[in-house]
């Protein structure tokens, strides 16, 4: 396997480290139907994007709420937008679904962690995210934060992917050119177009998609892989 010549790597966090490629949008999901919540897809959606929309312009998420907190509040904001639509649901269900996916994303993190360390001693590496102000809190939690030589996070800088900008400040952390730097990430839309689009090379975590199954055009991922431990062949 050809391997990318490098110097320093750029991982997106929410559904690359912390679920190994599943989005969230269906890693919540299969919680609602674990638990048998009385909802149809369609109406799961338009909360999910509801409380997305939300959590984004409203201070829901403090700056040290762990992932467990963030999670608690995101299905929070979810059951209630459902129970004024007409659902009549069971807000305890909200905080078992939240804790499944803390548990998940605390054991995928624990299993990158090695991954991490590895990387860490042979290149720079900066995260670059959509996030709610408080990554850095959900990074030490988890036990990583050290890792990062720069935490590039939409709440605080005041863009969001899939705008390129944000990945321009990701290379400017870096400190390189963009051409030496690798972009991981789980969304062609929002990580391989935008990434490519400011010179980085890139490498798609392909995995549970939501909504990109039907791309036409896959030509900003310049390879794919389907599991996160599989990184050390590409680099």
């Amino acid at each position: 396997m050809d391997k990318f010549i490098i110097k320093g790597i750029i991982f997106d966090y929410g559904g690359t480290l912390d679920t190994n490629g599943g989005h969230w949008g269906a890693v919540i999901w299969s919680g609602y139907e674990k638990y048998q919540v009385p909802v149809n897809l369609n109406s799961f959606q338009e909360a999910y994007a509801y409380a997305e929309r939300q959590m984004a312009i409203q201070p829901i998420i403090k700056p040290d709420f762990n992932f467990l907190e963030v999670l608690e509040a995101k299905l929070k904001v979810q059951f209630e937008y459902l129970i004024a639509a007409g659902y009549d649901l069971d807000m305890r269900l909200a905080d078992k679904i939240a804790f499944d996916g803390y548990s998940l994303a605390k054991d995928t993190v624990a299993q990158v962690k090695p991954l991490l360390a590895i990387l860490g001693d042979q290149y720079p590496i900066v995260m670059v995210s959509n996030f709610y102000g408080n990554l850095k809190a959900v990074l030490a939690d988890f036990g990583i934060l050290s890792y990062f030589k720069a935490v590039v996070e939409s709440a605080v800088v005041g863009v969001r992917k899939p705008d390129p900008a944000i990945y321009a400040l990701g290379v400017e952390a870096m400190g390189m050119p963009a051409a030496e730097i690798l972009v991981v990430g789980d969304s062609y839309s929002k990580d391989m177009a935008p990434a490519k689009a400011v010179g980085c090379q890139t490498l798609w975590l392909k995995g549970q998609t939501w909504g990109e199954d039907k791309l036409q055009d896959t030509s900003a991922a310049d390879k794919q892989f389907s599991t996160i431990f599989d990184l050390k062949d590409f680099v």
